[in-house]
């Protein structure tokens, strides 16, 4: 599954990735707002992906069961907090979950690349670009860089865990210093916000 011939040299795709709660979606939304461009959203695909009576959605069930439907839903949505923590606990799982959901969304990707084909740049908001082998759909990385206490700070309060749950969770994705070896921008969402945006507004 790859990006077609045709549009290869056209578009500037730039892959936008970080560990998790480092600030992808801040400055994916500062580039929705301030620079007009395209975004496609990996998590926000995955949404779709599971919605209720998709494919993916009968396969989620009968592979976990009831235990991931919301059990206030009168739609029988699945609980994507409750997802998460299966997936996060159990390797199996997670191994499992991710060979269904990865190439659909790369699909995704490039079905919305081909619909943008107009498009100079789009910017593609991958967690998990290099663990999911999306970099041959991107014509350049943006790494963000967050330092590991903040990254548990936003966990613990975005997400209701504890800090021992939240430090699990980072472990499991690849090391910053392994992905800043493959990625061409790196972007310091540390502390002062203006590092980034000054960085973003000379390279868009």
């Amino acid at each position: 599954m790859q990006i077609p011939k045709t549009l290869f040299n056209m578009q500037r795709r730039i892959g936008l990735t970080g560990g998790i709660a480092s600030g992808k979606s801040t400055i994916a939304n500062y580039i929705k707002r301030n620079k007009k461009i395209p975004i496609l959203d990996a998590d926000v695909l995955s949404k779709e992906l599971i919605k209720p009576n998709t494919e993916v959605y009968k396969k989620l069930l009968s592979y976990f069961g009831n235990q991931i439907i919301d059990e206030y839903s009168l739609e029988k949505v699945i609980n994507r907090k409750q997802l998460k923590k299966i997936i996060f606990e159990e390797e199996k799982h997670r191994k499992w979950i991710q060979q269904l959901m990865h190439p659909l969304i790369k699909k995704k990707m490039i079905d919305g690349c081909n619909q943008n084909k107009d498009k100079k740049i789009i910017l593609l908001v991958i967690p998990l670009l290099f663990e999911a082998k999306f970099t041959d759909i991107c014509t350049e990385i943006w790494l963000v860089k967050c330092p590991e206490e903040i990254q548990i700070k936003r966990l613990i309060e975005r997400d209701k865990i504890s800090e021992q749950e939240a430090l699990k969770i980072i472990n499991l994705q690849l090391r910053f210093d392994e992905k800043s070896k493959f990625s061409d921008v790196i972007l310091d969402n540390s502390d002062n916000l203006n590092k980034w945006k000054n960085k973003i507004k000379k390279l868009i």
